[in-house]
Parts: structure tokens; C-alpha cells; sequence
């Protein structure tokens, strides 16, 4: 054997013992790891009480960010010196968890999950992410639903456009009211199957104007949804 052989095999037995002595410090499983980071967002993945794993909200959570980071934030969502702004600017002072594009991610994220468990009947769901009036408005629409035998079809093909359009803190309740633009196809079939409302095939553009509430001196990050209307 070669002296540049005896090196080289000098070197990776030495790269061998240091790999394992340093698995053995820092690969060890203690089961008090923290889980890993939610996507490669700096939130955390906020589950609906009650909620499986597979029924997660991701929204903004308490962060020690910037405050300049969060005003420019504000600006690009608002023209300065508008009623907008200044109230978005008022919601950053009484909450020093608000983001505003998170949040804006956020409601994008729980939009699609409540309109599809919604349509699915899903109960569960929906009573982690509502508030309990609008969790009772939707409820009795999907008992009426369901005790005539209809059934819904849908299918989420994406949000064009979520866009604040009101904020304000009462006592220690913030609000957001956000303009949601979707496109959607559903279809609502009686007991026979019959088409009843809708369409299967065809997406329909839907605009929704819902509005979210939080209580900032709560160490609960949720949002809940606690208005909703149609735009005409």
C-alpha cells in the first residue's frame, strides 16, 4: 500500500470515529425535541381547539418583529394617511403580534378550510374556527341540508385577491375585516342526485366579506370568524 493510500485510509477511519462520537452527543433522541418549524414561515401552526393534526389554521403568532418591518407592511396594504392605514397603524400598537401579511396568509388559509368543511358537514371543523354565533348559523344551514338529503360538491380552485378593508381595536377586541375574491365550483344535488344549485363542471367567481376577531390580551394567537356577508 502506497503512502498516499495509508493517508487517505488514515483520514476517513479518523472522519468515521468523529462522526460517531459526535451522533452519539448530538443525535440522541431525548422525546423532549421540539417540533419542527411550520413550512418556512417564522409562524407557528395554530391548531382549532379541539382540532386533529390534520385541522391546523396557520396564523400570526406573538412575534418580536420590527416594528418598521410591520409599518412597511402596513403601507403596502394601505396608501398612508388613509382611514385604513391609520387604523391598521392603531391595530399594531394594541397588538404586538400582528402581521399584516400573515395574517392576510392566514385568512387565505382558513377561508378554504371553512368553505369546504362547510360543504362537507364537516362540524368539527368549523366550531374551532368560528365564533359560536356564526358557528350556529352555519350549523342549522347544514342540519337543513341535510334533512332534506342534499349534498354539496365543491371543489376550491383558489383565492385571486384577499384584501383588508377595515381594522379596529374595541376595548381588547381587534378586528379585520378582509375582501376575499375565489373561484369555486359547487353543486348542491337532492337525495335523487339531482342538480338543484350550482354547477359541477363551471368555476364561479365568489366574493365574500368576512370579518375575523381576536382578543389581544389573550395569549391565544387564534383568529375566529365572526361575520360574514356576500358581496352583491
Amino acid at each position: 500500500m502506497g503512502s498516499n493510500d495509508f493517508i487517505t485510509l488514515f483520514f476517513l477511519v479518523a472522519a468515521v470515529l468523529i462522526f460517531l462520537q459526535l451522533r452519539s452527543v448530538l443525535g440522541r433522541r431525548t422525546g423532549n425535541e421540539k417540533p419542527p418549524a411550520d413550512l418556512s414561515s417564522p409562524r407557528e401552526a395554530i391548531k382549532a381547539p379541539g382540532a386533529d393534526d390534520s385541522k391546523v389554521v396557520t396564523l400570526p403568532r406573538r412575534d418580536a418583529a420590527d416594528d418598521d418591518q410591520r409599518l412597511a407592511e402596513v403601507d403596502s396594504l394601505a396608501k398612508p394617511e388613509t382611514p385604513l392605514n391609520e387604523s391598521l397603524r392603531a391595530l399594531l400598537k394594541a397588538d404586538a403580534s400582528f402581521r399584516p401579511k400573515e395574517f392576510i396568509n392566514g385568512v387565505k388559509m382558513a377561508y378554504e378550510m371553512i368553505v369546504m368543511a362547510f360543504a362537507d358537514g364537516d362540524r368539527k371543523t368549523l366550531k374551532g374556527l368560528l365564533s359560536k354565533e356564526v358557528y350556529d348559523g352555519f350549523e342549522a344551514a347544514i342540519a337543513e341540508r341535510e334533512a332534506r338529503g342534499e349534498v354539496v360538491k365543491s371543489t376550491f380552485v383558489g383565492i385571486d385577491k384577499a384584501d383588508i378593508t377595515q381594522a379596529l381595536v374595541k376595548d381588547s377586541e381587534a378586528q379585520v375585516t378582509v375582501r376575499i375574491v375565489s373561484q369555486l365550483i359547487s353543486a348542491t344535488l337532492d337525495k335523487a342526485g339531482t342538480l338543484i344549485d350550482g354547477d359541477q363542471e363551471n368555476v364561479a367567481e365568489v366574493i365574500d366579506i368576512w370579518t375575523f376577531a381576536r382578543d389581544i390580551r389573550s395569549r391565544d394567537p387564534n383568529w375566529k370568524l365572526i361575520a360574514t356577508e356576500s358581496e352583491q
